[in-house]
């Protein structure tokens, strides 16, 4: 089911080191809804040409890796689904066909219609054409969570769109107390909205967790504990099961790994 068999109890484990060429290193990783694809993002060692990578199960069997459907020369990466598997979210550095949008990362989209993946339409936030977009996450209602940031990555955090009719909604940002002035990013939100992982950004990155009150207020953030907490994380993902996390670790690209660790005993709690 998740490419192996080997699978991680509340201390994280590496997942698939060997998904990475020797001279690349392995980024954010995120399975299709129905646990059919396996979407993955590699680099160069020193973090440019982030490239998306995809192994398919067919008739039972992952394929070879291949390079994404919306992979392109420019950079790619932050991928994620639609709760429903229908829309596919990615962040890219490709140029926006919209004049004014400053080159940098943006927000993209593709719908799969008839079994076949749409080209990639770029996902215009009204407030923020002139910020970095990056790493989106959906709900099941639509609105979308990402980090933004001004185009030297100062003043990074987290912000979230809803979709009305059709069109996303000029951008708020979280309001998480006691974190409000803690640079945050990679979002990943689960589907119902009631809870929230991210990075918080200090002299290293840590993963937090937010719990939603119900009436759209987040609380109870607290970060994870230190078996996941240890050289520095980004790039959270939820399996569609909500039990493991996935995440991304490492100061330098000499430990440079994703791991994933059985997460459900958090999220029950």
């Amino acid at each position: 089911m998740f490419l192996t068999d080997r699978f991680p109890g509340t201390n994280p484990i590496a997942f698939l080191p060997e998904l990475a060429p020797e001279d690349k290193l392995v980024h954010k990783g995120t399975f299709s809804p129905d646990l059919n694809e396996y979407y993955y993002t590699i680099s160069n060692k020193d973090f440019s040409q982030f490239t998306v990578k995809v192994i398919t199960k067919v008739n039972g069997q992952w394929s070879a890796s291949t390079d994404a459907f919306f992979n392109s020369k420019y950079d790619d990466h932050g991928m994620s689904f639609s709760p429903n598997g229908n829309t596919l979210f990615f962040s890219s550095t490709r140029p926006v066909p919209v004049e004014g949008v400053p080159d940098t990362w943006h927000i993209w989209k593709s719908e799969k219609i008839k079994g076949k993946w749409s080209d990639p339409e770029f996902i215009d936030i009204p407030n923020l054409k002139n910020k970095l977009i990056s790493h989106p996450s959906v709900t099941n209602s639509g609105t979308l969570y990402f980090h933004a940031s001004n185009l030297d990555y100062s003043d990074m955090d987290i912000y979230s769109s809803k979709l009305i009719n059709g069109k996303y909604e000029n951008a708020e940002k979280l309001s998480i107390p006691d974190y409000s002035e803690v640079n945050k990013c990679t979002p990943h939100v689960s589907p119902k909205e009631d809870y929230l992982i991210f990075a918080s950004i200090g002299n290293q990155l840590d993963l937090m967790i937010s719990f939603n009150d119900g009436s759209g207020a987040w609380k109870e953030t607290k970060a994870f504990d230190a078996k996941i907490n240890t050289n520095g994380q980004g790039n959270p993902y939820i399996t569609p099961d909500e039990k493991f996390l996935f995440f991304t670790t490492g100061k330098d690209s000499e430990n440079w790994s994703v791991k994933w660790v059985d997460i459900s005993p958090e999220l029950k709690k």
